[in-house]
């Protein structure tokens, strides 16, 4: 049940204090994400950023939430 609940938390991206509120679920994923790829997490959340400015979305919590459905897509053999 704890997954579902919405979590939020601080970071510093590009000199700016951000907080992100995402469902338990989520963290952990990102927490895989950023494991996997030998980053920190604000890291991650600061190249997923800049993914999304390039989108022209605005948006982070939605580009986090779609870039990890995107990873467990991969992840389970499937495709982006």
């Amino acid at each position: 049940m704890s997954e579902f609940i919405p979590e939020k938390r601080g970071f510093r991206i590009h000199g700016h204090s951000t907080t992100v509120a995402l469902e338990r679920a989520f963290w952990n994923v990102l927490e895989d994400m950023a494991h996997e790829t030998g980053q920190p997490l604000p890291r991650l959340i600061e190249q997923v950023l800049d993914g999304c400015m390039v989108a022209n979305d605005k948006n982070l919590s939605s580009c986090l939430r779609v870039i990890c459905l995107k990873y467990l897509n991969i992840y389970v053999g499937g495709t982006a």
